[in-house]
């Protein structure tokens, strides 16, 4: 029985080293937005990443672009999208899991922008509001360096 719980955990390391390295290095506009995994914790995963000079939208306020708070909004949503899929699928084969990962898609998303989005970095959170067999849907949270909320999101993912 201990042998089990062990491969179980040694399983989930092994699956969230890999969304990391998914998220961080694979995909190529997640590299361009230098987003980093702070946290892939199912409940409240985070991302950061810095303010740089390709990442304005106005350089007379030296603020982020809209488009990329969206894009980060919905990186972060995604991200708690395969995660609640793997927390469906605990203890399933990894390939199976990872298989999933390749299905999920944004069906809608909506981000509403609540102040510029100045600062020097800044940390996008996620949460589940709910995971089902096909659509899963969550609310997201962008805050700069001042922990100043900078934008919402909530968006809808297909997840079969």
């Amino acid at each position: 029985m201990k042998r089990t719980a062990e491969a179980e955990a040694a399983a989930e390391a092994q699956l969230l080293a890999l969304i990391r390295e998914s998220f961080v290095e694979r995909m190529p506009f997640n590299r361009i937005l230098g987003i980093d995994v702070l946290s892939l914790h199912h409940d409240r995963p985070e991302l950061r990443f810095a303010m740089r000079p390709e990442l304005v939208g106005n350089y007379v306020r030296n603020i982020l672009h809209g488009g990329v708070i969206s894009s980060v909004l919905d990186v972060t949503g995604g991200l708690v999208a395969f995660l609640g899929v793997q927390q469906k699928l605990r203890g399933k084969p990894l390939d199976e899991v990872l298989e999933r990962f390749t299905r999920i898609g944004t069906i809608d998303l909506r981000v509403d922008y609540l102040r510029p989005g100045s600062g020097e970095w800044f940390i996008a959170r996620g949460f589940p509001l709910r995971t089902g067999n096909k659509v899963a849907v969550t609310r997201m949270e962008l805050v700069n360096d001042q922990d100043a909320l900078i934008a919402v999101g909530t968006a809808a993912y297909t997840v079969s």
